[in-house]
Formats: C-alpha cells, sequence, structure tokens
C-alpha cells in the first residue's frame, strides 16, 4: 500500500538529498579512484568520509531526541546471516562497481557514465530480492537471529544501548574519540588524498 506523505516531508527530502549529494562531490567520494583507493588503503577519503557522518548523525540524532522532538529510530534486525551475506553483497558490489547506491547516484549527477551500469544493477538486484524475499522470509531471514528484552518485550532490533543499558550519549563520545584518534594518525602516517578525475 502506497503511503502519500505531505508535499512538506517530500520537499524536505527533496532538500535533504540534494545537500547529501552535493556534500559527496564535494568530498571527493563520487570519484571512482578514490572509492577504490580505499580498498586499496591508498586513500582514507571514504573512511574520513564516513565516520564524520555516524558522529555527525548520531549526534543530530540523539540531540535532537533529548530535545524532546518526536525523531522515531529505525533499527533494523540483528539477524546474523542475512546481515552477512548483504553486507558481502555490498561489499562485493562496491568493489567491482567503485561506487555504493550513494555515491553511484552522486557520481551519476558528477557526470560518471560508467555508473550507469550499476545504478542498472541496483533496481535489477531490488526487483531480484522483492521477487525472492517471500520464499527466504520465512527461513534464510529468521536464521542466527538475535534477540532481547528490552522494556519487557522480547525483540530482535537491538542496538548497544539497549542491550547495556547505557546512554547512548556513552557509545557516541566512544565513537568520536575512536573517530578522532583515526584521524589524528591518518594525519600523521596515512597516504594523503589525491583527487583526480576520472
Amino acid at each position: 500500500m502506497l503511503n502519500v506523505v505531505s508535499p512538506q516531508i517530500i520537499a524536505y527530502g527533496v532538500f535533504t538529498g540534494l545537500v547529501f549529494g552535493f556534500l559527496l562531490q564535494r568530498g571527493g567520494v563520487t570519484r571512482y579512484r578514490v572509492i577504490v583507493g580505499q580498498f586499496l588503503f591508498a586513500d582514507f577519503t571514504v573512511l574520513k568520509v564516513m565516520l564524520t557522518a555516524i558522529v555527525v548523525g548520531a549526534v543530530g540524532i540523539w540531540g535532537m531526541r533529548s530535545m524532546g522532538l518526536d525523531v522515531p529510530l529505525h533499527i533494523k534486525s540483528a539477524v546474523l546471516v542475512t546481515n552477512i551475506l548483504g553486507g558481502l553483497f555490498f561489499g562485493v558490489g562496491m568493489v567491482l562497481l567503485g561506487y555504493c547506491p550513494g555515491t553511484g547516484v552522486a557520481a551519476l549527477g558528477d557526470g560518471s557514465r560508467h555508473a550507469w551500469p550499476g545504478l542498472l544493477g541496483m533496481f535489477a538486484g531490488g526487483a531480484a530480492f522483492a521477487f525472492v524475499y517471500p520464499h527466504i522470509k520465512d527461513n534464510l531471514m529468521k536464521a542466527g537471529s538475535l534477540t532481547a528484552t528490552v522494556a519487557d518485550k522480547t525483540t530482535n532490533k537491538l542496538t548497544l544501548a539497549d542491550v547495556s543499558g547505557l546512554s547512548p550519549w556513552w557509545f557516541i563520545a566512544a565513537i568520536a574519540a575512536g573517530a578522532l584518534v583515526v584521524f589524528v594518525i591518518l594525519e600523521i602516517a596515512g597516504p594523503k588524498a589525491a583527487l583526480t578525475e576520472d
């Protein structure tokens, strides 16, 4: 069933998508050589962008929730087998194409013609998954499912804060500190990023 959202929500989504694509392009992660350079440990631009996005996103979301804003969390199920398989498919696809879904679409906007096969592959993969989903939902999708009791309810949609009972801010602080350490190490000892046109 199609959920019709307000024009305001659509406008927010379009604006956010444009800003996100602009920042990806300015960060250099719409370039094939930058993405592949990450896998070759020759260019850590992708790692820096991702760590920055994780920290900023976590602070933003939990900051808004701390201020009382109703920001829903879309927590995915902790199902080990499908998470591992999905990660493998994603990783292999990213290595072969040189883009992930977000950077692939942004690369098209940046004029990269070689991102088209990846975009078509994403649509084909999405359609194939939708076709086989009913067959794997009750078998593979439940293999290795982790559950815990949170607020008197057993669930497989877990966060570290739920499992540990600690405030999410402890984990955000740890991630931010870890990111800072990684940034310093890469600045001192890592290869220098060289943005080059494809």
